[in-house]
């Protein structure tokens, strides 16, 4: 969630990366997910970010390129190992940028990749549907 400088607030979700689930309520969250989402908040808040609106999902969130100065949070959480690139939505460049982030991260074991074979958030929503 961000907050516009009139008060307006706005679900957000960060583009081109995919962090491992929080828990939420009564759902289980994934292991490293509350660190992550932590780590995210700590970088940004009470600071003030850019957003640069790509499109909205289906689940009416924009979907975005944070900024922190000049700094991409997208790549942050990518190279501090709080998330993985998310291949589905990444393109020529990015993707590739994204990845050796993502590699980069792995072969450091910081974050997530701590963790010797950490469950993509992908796969631990699939397992959760009930539909």
């Amino acid at each position: 969630m961000v907050l516009t400088a009139n008060g307006t607030k706005l679900k957000v979700r960060l583009h081109g990366i995919d962090a491992p689930e929080a828990p939420l309520g009564k759902l289980p969250g994934q292991p490293f997910g509350g660190a992550s989402q932590k780590a995210l908040e700590q970088k940004l808040l009470p600071q003030e970010v850019t957003l640069e609106i790509l499109g909205v999902d289906r689940y009416r969130r924009f979907v975005c390129l944070v900024r922190l100065g000049s700094r991409s949070m997208n790549e942050a959480m990518i190279q501090e190992g709080w998330a993985w690139a998310y291949r589905r939505y990444l393109k020529g460049s990015e993707a590739e940028e994204f990845l050796v982030l993502e590699q980069n991260a792995r072969r450091r074991g910081v974050g997530l990749w701590q963790d010797s074979n950490p469950q993509p958030p992908w796969e631990f929503r699939k397992l959760c549907r009930t539909d």
